[in-house]
Parts: structure tokens; C-alpha cells; sequence
């Protein structure tokens, strides 16, 4: 059902063969880093639990993999997420109705209550409870990812490749953590849910950013969840290359890529972390803008 471990590829660009560990293929709604961060729960007996809690936005992808898992174990999952447009409630495309489909129970919160009612469930949680952070940020991860970091080496040995360094977007910074900590190589993320700081920051709330972690950024500024040209443009281009990234995550952490790759002696791995499911969402907003078909 879930293979393992995960193949890795090559995909050309801008003059450069980068590898890339396509942990998108593990399972169609389980997939990347969140078949990483839920693989602990994956492997949690059914009887252990009755219901998990979870909260973030509403096509997350997080979400859509803790709905499966909860089917899979015959778990209630009960999602909070601030106040809902009429064209996701109405949709029946993306991961909002994915995961309805697969028995997600949602609590709309206003925008002005929503921090602190999310806070607030980590306090009324019992044995048979378990709160899962929004996109997956806490040491429920670190068995899974740290999984992830010994196929890396274990292929990196098997491919005799010297000189490794490994890439992956961050929005929490979570699996970018676990994995620099586990891993004897230079890795790179970037920041694409908010700031260089924030990201620091919430990656310092697992532990001592590892010396091996390198935050990159992008020359211009970008708004998480935004579409941008040169965002579908560089999609479009991996694409044409042979493999589908997502329009969420993975354009950001191309660019910052793409600006300084003439200082990365070696071998750069990409680690591919899912999101695809999503890119029929984020088409559609590129379509109102009139920049796709």
C-alpha cells in the first residue's frame, strides 16, 4: 500500500541535473512530508484512540491525510477552521471535500476567536483524544521523517554520491528540522508560510535549530497561499521536465533554489513533499486570473 522507500529520480533544471525523492508517490492522500509526520499515527493501534482534533486551513493538506488515517482506523476526526466561503462549502472538488467525503466532522470558528479556541483544545483533550497541531508541527513527526533521513543515506551510499545536500520547503519548518538533525548533510528550506523569523521560530519550538539547516530566501517577497506568474510559470516548467510539484510549497523553494545553486558544490537532492492533490484548487485560482486555461 505504502512504498517504501520512496523512488528517487532526476528531473533537469536550468542547466542541472537534481535529484529528487518522490515522496509524492507514496499514496494519493497520503503522501510527502505528511505520510512522514502521520506515520507514527499510522502505526498507532485503532484501540488507542477514538478521536483525533485537528485545526488549519480549509484545503489543507494536512487535513485531507489526517481524514484518511481516522478512516482507516475508525477514528472521529473533528477539524477546526475559521469561517468558510460559500465556494468551498459548494465545492465538490479539493481537499476540503475530500476529506468531508471521508468522514471529517468541521467547526467553523470566526476570524477574531479562532487563535485562541485553537489554543484551547490542547487543555480539553482526554486519553482517548489526540490534538494534532496545524500541518502536522510537533514530535508526533520526528519517527517518521527520521525514517525519511535513513533511506536518504541509505541511497546516497548505494548511489556512491558524495558531497549530498538535501532541499525541502518548509511552512512549519518541521520535517526540515528532523530531517537536518538526522541527517550528516547540508540541507536548505525556505520560509513559504511567512517570515525567515517565524519560521526560525517555530522550528526553535522543536529545538536547537541544527547547524546544518540553512533558511534561503527568495530576492522578491511572496504571500503564502497567493498566486504569483512566476509561480505557475516555474510549475509549468518542472512539469515540462517530467515531474508535477505542487503550487503551494514547491515553486518558492525552487526559486530560492534557482538563485543560489552556482554556490552548491555537489549533489543536490530535492525532497519532493506531496501537495499535488491540491493543485486543482490553486488552477482554478490561477484561472481567475486569467494566466491558465
Amino acid at each position: 500500500m505504502f512504498p517504501l522507500p520512496s523512488a528517487v529520480e532526476t528531473i533537469m533544471f536550468r542547466g542541472r541535473t537534481i535529484y529528487v525523492k518522490r515522496d509524492d508517490l507514496i499514496h494519493p492522500y497520503l503522501s510527502g512530508n505528511k505520510f512522514r509526520k502521520l506515520y507514527t499515527l499510522l502505526h498507532t493501534p485503532a484501540s488507542r484512540y477514538k478521536k483525533v482534533v485537528s485545526y488549519g486551513g480549509s484545503q489543507s493538506n494536512a487535513m485531507l491525510s489526517i481524514a484518511y488515517v481516522c478512516q482507516m482506523k475508525g477514528w472521529a476526526f473533528e477539524y477546526y477552521t475559521k469561517t468558510l466561503t460559500s465556494h468551498v462549502t459548494n465545492s465538490t472538488e479539493g481537499n476540503f471535500a475530500k476529506a468531508l467525503a471521508l468522514g471529517m466532522d468541521v467547526i467553523e470558528l470566526p476570524h477574531q476567536v479562532y487563535q485562541q479556541q485553537v489554543r484551547e483544545l490542547f487543555f480539553h483533550a482526554d486519553s482517548s483524544v489526540i490534538v494534532i497541531p496545524q500541518g502536522g508541527a510537533c514530535t508526533l513527526a520526528r519517527e517518521g521523517v527520521v525514517h525519511l533521513a535513513h533511506e536518504i543515506m541509505q541511497w546516497q551510499e548505494d548511489a556512491s554520491i558524495n558531497n549530498l545536500h538535501v532541499v525541502i520547503p518548509s511552512g512549519t519548518g518541521t520535517t526540515a528540522f528532523y530531517l537536518a538533525e538526522t541527517l550528516p548533510y547540508t540541507c536548505y528550506t525556505t520560509a513559504v508560510a511567512g517570515s525567515r523569523e517565524y519560521l526560525l521560530e517555530q522550528i526553535g519550538s522543536l529545538g536547537a535549530v541544527p547547524s546544518n539547516l540553512h533558511v534561503i530566501s527568495t530576492e522578491n517577497t511572496y504571500h503564502f497561499a497567493k498566486p504569483y506568474r512566476e509561480f505557475l510559470a516555474l510549475y509549468e516548467e518542472l512539469k515540462s521536465g517530467g515531474i508535477e510539484f505542487d503550487l503551494l510549497y514547491a515553486p518558492k523553494m525552487w526559486l530560492a533554489l534557482s538563485d543560489m545553486m552556482e554556490q552548491i558544490e555537489g549533489t543536490i537532492l530535492y525532497v519532493h513533499s506531496g501537495g499535488v492533490q491540491g493543485n486543482g484548487t490553486m488552477r482554478q485560482r490561477y484561472r481567475y486570473k486569467g494566466w491558465t486555461e
